[in-house]
């Protein structure tokens, strides 16, 4: 993304969700400071949640330089549950040409800690041709609800292969096509579906189509966090699920080394990766978007960081399920009904 940036010759979107002051920004604030000095137009888009931790200082930093920096729907005390409503895509679009987009923040949570804890797992995909035209109209309605001056948009985006891709979005309850085209492909699968997620806690039709995948003989795989997760009690919470997918010949590997935050799912030779965890409160109050890809390499390529990744986690099987200690069993069973209850009451 920043090789993007210092290539740019006219015009950079950026929208991210968790955005904070520190290492990463610091190196995004110099290349964004660089690329106004070169006369392109700069705008970036930030959550009013998700960028509480960005400074003050950055952010004058930043509009000093000739940065376009709104916010999507800042906190209010009057605002009741329309606060709950937060943009939790992660896109940058360089000159119309080059988009990236998957689960990513501009914060130090992805870079190694100093005593050398391993930053946060995660994937992006880099993508060019007409799609791009595609996600900078995405961008260019939420820059426009959030006050930013009208874009003038280069869509001259040409083909440069023939993979077949489409973005596919989630506002609300008011739009579910990411969801509703995962359980489709899911429901069609004949080979494989295999699906990564920071948070395991999908709707009943995606756990239901899961199962029905599994006893017909697909092979069904979750890789999902570990114990090293941002959220432990969401951890137990999605443990809750496993029995019932396991009963029915799905697998699931918990990933060991660090917090897995990617978001990628794959049905045989369709796929869909960006900012979407599939979870409940996603699927209620958050604005998603997925690139989705139909194409037999790159799913083959997907595949293989699949394999990489479970080469690294401990796989739960239905008889390690079933022969816990009733005192584990009963533990993760509350919290994880304490968690849940938690998420579905908003």
């Amino acid at each position: 993304m920043l090789q993007a940036i210092e290539g740019a010759r006219h015009s950079l979107l950026l929208e991210f969700y968790l955005v904070e002051s520190g290492t990463v920004m610091d190196r995004f604030c110099q290349a964004l400071t660089a690329a106004c000095r070169r006369g392109v137009r700069v705008c970036l888009l930030v959550d009013g949640f998700g960028a509480q931790a960005l400074s003050q200082h950055d952010r004058r930093r930043l509009e000093r330089a000739g940065v376009e920096l709104r916010v999507f729907n800042p906190l209010g005390l009057g605002k009741g549950l329309a606060n709950f409503s937060r943009d939790h895509r992660k896109l940058l679009v360089a000159d119309g040409r080059i988009a990236f987009t998957g689960g990513t923040g501009l914060c130090d949570q992805f870079l190694s800690a100093p005593d050398g804890t391993p930053g946060w797992h995660e994937l992006m995909l880099r993508v060019e041709g007409p799609v791009v035209n595609d996600w900078q109209r995405l961008f260019a309605r939420l820059w426009n609800e959030s006050g930013g001056a009208p874009l003038a948009l280069n869509e001259e985006a040409v083909a440069v292969g023939d993979m077949q891709m489409k973005i596919a979005t989630t506002r609300g309850l008011r739009s579910q096509e990411i969801k509703v085209n995962f359980r489709r492909h899911i429901n069609g699968a004949e080979h494989r579906i295999w699906l990564a997620t920071a948070y395991f806690l999908p709707s009943w039709s995606i756990r239901r189509a899961l199962r029905n995948a599994a006893l017909r003989g697909v092979d069904v795989r979750l890789l999902v966090p570990g114990p090293k997760t941002d959220h432990p009690g969401l951890y137990y919470a999605a443990r809750r699920y496993y029995r019932p997918l396991l009963a029915a010949g799905a697998r699931i590997y918990e990933y060991q080394p660090r917090f897995i935050h990617a978001k990628v799912g794959v049905c045989d030779h369709w796929l869909s990766l960006g900012s979407c965890n599939l979870d409940h409160w996603n699927l209620r109050w958050n604005l998603e978007a997925n690139q989705e890809v139909q194409d037999a390499r790159l799913a083959e390529d997907v595949y293989a960081t699949f394999r990489a990744d479970f080469a690294q986690s401990e796989e739960v099987t239905y008889q390690y399920w079933m022969a816990r200690p009733w005192y584990q069993r009963v533990w993760g069973f509350c919290r994880g009904l304490a968690h849940g209850l938690v998420l579905r009451l908003f």
